[in-house]
């Protein structure tokens, strides 16, 4: 399962990664499509846009919920059954939401279906790094191939869908996936098993945790409504209390919390973080400008929105040598500064108005910025921890993560309305871009400040580690 002690890569380790990636690309594709859709899932149900957006929403805190579960249930069933158990519970409830009969019921088993989806790429993740150990860049670079094509696919899947079959398909193709992906994990994923005695639940912690991440997710959403601020106070608070429980239980914690006095591991982390936030903010700026500013359809912007897609999956694959030959540090950094330098058109774009010939190469230029910056963080973050430490390690990078998204969406979201409620004229709508555009480059240059602070190389991280080990944990292999 894992790479070999010398500098080859055991050839098992590719069907590993292949298999275990399988079950991100089911959930990413899912995310994909449910989202592209959720204005004709509100004509056909009969609700409003502020009701269906809880098909999305009720599965990101249902997920939310889920993820700091991850470390322990792996050290319980070990890595392949709670692999086995997640796309099957992800497959049956896709049927679920197919046979949803209301939207209240709609939402209720996507929520269902976040349970189990929350855990499927931080598992994945985990038996990458597992079966790769320090090629886990040039391997996740190739075996991510398929991921990255789900925002390129979802889109036209979706519209396929819905132009000739019921919505209800839209969670039903979900099936024969979901069943291919169970058999060949069935098949080649080996058993795993942990070797440390198994720790007690941290109930407490999950208490305090989970519905914190939950409630400031929420809030984070509504800031203009008097629920959302108490819900986000509220989050905040649990979060601080748990911070206060973690740091005095130790090892004994939910999240061991002290991963994050490594200096490589909050670095990779804050990375991640930033640059997972500035994707997510372009993702909900860039079509809102092509529809409100520009006056394009949904149809005309899912086809313009194709390069930053493709970008992505121009670079990803050559992640690993370029890794090899220039360093983590250099690749990650120079993503984040290729991303900042290919956002800065869209000011001349939001200002001048839009030119196809300016917008279409300035995303390919983006996505491909982007293509570079996680693998190398997510490579340095592994790196840096030790083997056993993995499943705790991926839990903890991925809450981190996913925060990103919400929290800067939100604030762009938010800089934008009001900028936007400040005019209705053409230049204030003109204006209100402009000035999200110059917010969503300025997370950008700080994600390139993050990366300037990783390591050079991965056997730097190495070195690092040890000596921070023996400083920090009080537990040795």
């Amino acid at each position: 399962m894992t790479a070999l002690d010398d500098d080859r890569l055991d050839p098992s380790a590719w069907r590993i990664c292949a298999v275990a990636l399988f079950g991100a690309l089911l959930s990413q594709l899912d995310a994909t499509i449910v989202n592209v859709s959720l204005s004709n899932l509100a004509t056909d149900l009969g609700v409003g846009l502020s009701t269906i957006q809880w098909v999305t929403s009720g599965y990101l805190l249902a997920l939310t919920l889920a993820l700091p579960l991850n470390g322990w249930l792996v050290d319980r069933v070990g890595a392949k059954r709670l692999y086995l158990w997640c796309l099957a519970s992800f497959t049956l409830s896709s049927v679920f939401c197919g046979l949803a009969w209301s939207a209240p019921s709609l939402i209720g088993f996507r929520a269902l279906q976040g349970l189990s989806g929350g855990l499927l790429a931080p598992m994945a993740q985990m038996m990458v790094a597992q079966a790769a150990g320090r090629h886990m860049a040039r391997v996740a670079g190739y075996a991510m191939l398929p991921v990255l094509l789900a925002p390129v696919l979802g889109p036209v899947i979706a519209g396929s869908i819905l132009q000739h079959a019921s919505w209800r398909w839209l969670f039903l193709v979900n099936l024969p996936i979901g069943a291919l992906a169970i058999m060949l994990a069935f098949l080649i994923l080996p058993e795993s098993h942990t070797a440390s005695a198994r720790r007690k639940l941290d109930w407490a912690g999950l208490a305090l945790l989970s519905p914190g991440l939950a409630l400031f997710l929420y809030g984070m959403e509504r800031t203009n409504q008097t629920t959302g601020c108490a819900s986000l106070a509220a989050g905040v608070l649990m979060m601080a209390a748990f911070i206060r429980s973690a740091r005095r239980k130790g090892d004994d914690a939910l999240i061991d919390l002290r991963l994050f006095r490594g200096k490589v591991f909050a670095t990779a982390t804050t990375t991640q973080f930033l640059s997972n936030g500035a994707m997510f903010a372009g993702q909900m700026l860039i079509p809102a400008f092509l529809i409100q500013a520009c006056g394009r359809t949904s149809g005309e912007m899912g086809w313009m929105l194709a390069p930053l897609g493709l970008g992505m999956m121009a670079t990803v694959p050559l992640v690993g040598a370029l890794v090899d030959r220039f360093g983590v540090r250099r690749v990650s950094s120079g993503g984040a500064l290729l991303t900042l330098a290919a956002t800065l058109p869209l000011l001349y774009l939001s200002s001048r108005g839009l030119s196809l010939f300016v917008l279409l190469p300035a995303l390919f230029v983006r996505g491909m910025g982007m293509g570079a910056i996680g693998l190398p963080s997510v490579t340095a973050a592994y790196a840096s921890v030790r083997k056993q430490d993995l499943p705790m390690a991926t839990t903890s990078a991925n809450i981190v993560q996913r925060l990103g998204g919400p929290t800067m969406t939100t604030l762009c979201a938010s800089f934008l309305s009001w900028k936007l409620g400040q005019g209705g004229t053409d230049h204030a709508l003109s204006s209100a871009f402009t000035g999200a555009f110059v917010l969503l480059c300025g997370f950008q240059a700080l994600t390139f400040l993050a990366a300037l602070r990783l390591p050079l190389r991965v056997g730097d991280v190495v070195d690092v580690t040890r000596s921070d080990g023996e400083k920090n944990r009080a537990t040795h292999t």
